[in-house]
């Protein structure tokens, strides 16, 4: 029995189709708000106003705050102290992942209700329960999970999220195979392989692997050519909630392990990284997790699809080549994260090191081979 299983699982409501952010409206009378902030961002509101003319008809109050670029905590203060003055009771987020982590914080601060429309799909931001909190520098500043609130609603429309960055959509894609990298080995685990809610988060992230490594490379030209096409749909419909459910489903067992815990490292001691975008920085991450268990044959496998959607595979992809110095706080900020450590096989600083001089190293031979 698992004493430490905490399952939540997402919005309350969701809708994702042509049409669909007519339906908040409804959903704000029935949650009887009066006074409504919206929080945007610059270029993906310009998209979304269109879609969002419901806005202007509202009999509630609406007021507007354009988030700062980051998910902050003074990015949070701001949004608190506009909820205090306006005594706002429901918060709107239109946007991408920063701002989805930062409305959702914000409402668990400020424990006051709150929906997301968002504009990307470059991550599971929007569903999770928890959020990515950078510095205004871009650092990264570690998470915090949400227990006040959860989203009231996640509506949006893959019109929408279309007219967006083909860049961010890849990124997500590989910020979501993630899930299944991170979570395979330790889901299989004996005392753990027969948990229902396990079961469940381990199916959705094999189900969100297969379907990318399957339908990618149409998704992404259809979205080029602006194609709203089945498969568009239903991997940016992956990417931004299936996602999501995994870590819902299976917490920390299913939610991020090595991969992730890299990304942190390097956009915390490496600032060059932050020209990356999130799921860019996964992708290396993956490698890394497959790197530290040894796992070169699925690094192989894997390696006609980083190559088709140009992820980076190593640090040297990415021009960065940080100090001996710097890799050894990447190793302690990795081993110092609990999840890292769930992976079945000894980790030590020693093994975490090396598999990064390790990758570097495969992924130099292989590029020889070209």
């Amino acid at each position: 029995m698992l004493k430490d299983l905490k399952v939540k699982v997402g919005p309350q409501f969701y809708r994702y189709h042509e049409g669909a952010i007519d339906f908040i409206p409804e959903v704000l009378k029935e949650h009887k708000a009066k006074n409504i902030l919206v929080v945007h961002g610059t270029i993906s509101w310009e998209k979304a106003k269109p879609k969002m003319k419901f806005l202007e008809n509202l009999e509630q109050n609406v007021y507007y705050h354009q988030y700062t670029g980051e998910c902050s905590y003074y990015g949070t203060d701001l949004i608190a102290d506009i909820v205090k003055e306006k005594d706002i009771d429901f918060i709107i987020g239109v946007g991408g992942g920063k701002l989805t982590d930062l409305v959702g914080y914000a409402g668990s601060v400020t424990n006051v209700k709150y929906g997301v429309v968002p504009t990307l799909a470059s991550n599971c931001a929007p569903w999770t329960p928890l959020s990515v909190m950078y510095k205004e520098s871009g650092e990264s500043e570690g998470k915090t999970e949400h227990y006040m609130r959860q989203a009231v609603f996640f509506i949006t429309d893959p019109y929408l999220v279309i007219d967006s960055p083909v860049r961010y959509f890849v990124a997500g894609l590989a910020d979501t195979i993630a899930k299944w990298y991170e979570s395979e080995s330790i889901l299989a685990q004996d005392h753990l392989k027969d948990v229902p809610f396990l079961q469940l988060a381990g199916f959705t992230a094999k189900l969100c692997n297969d379907a990318i490594v399957r339908d990618s490379a149409k998704a992404i030209k259809d979205m080029e050519n602006q194609v709203v096409s089945e498969e568009f749909v239903n991997l940016s419909e992956i990417v931004i909630a299936i996602a999501g459910l995994c870590g819902g489903l299976g917490d920390k067992y299913a939610r991020n392990a090595a991969a992730h815990a890299m990304h942190d490292a390097i956009a915390k001691y490496i600032p060059e990284s932050h020209e990356f975008l999130h799921g860019e920085k996964v992708a290396y991450g993956i490698f890394y997790q497959l790197a530290l268990e040894n796992k070169w044959s699925s690094i192989d496998s894997l390696m006609s699809f980083y190559n088709e959607l140009k992820l980076p595979k190593s640090l040297a992809c990415m021009n960065l080549n940080p100090s001996e110095e710097v890799i050894d706080k990447i190793v302690e900020f990795i081993n110092s994260k609990d999840k890292v450590h769930l992976i079945p096989i000894e980790i030590t600083p020693d093994s975490l090191k090396k598999a990064i001089y390790d990758l570097e190293k495969y992924i130099e031979k292989n590029e020889e081979k070209k």
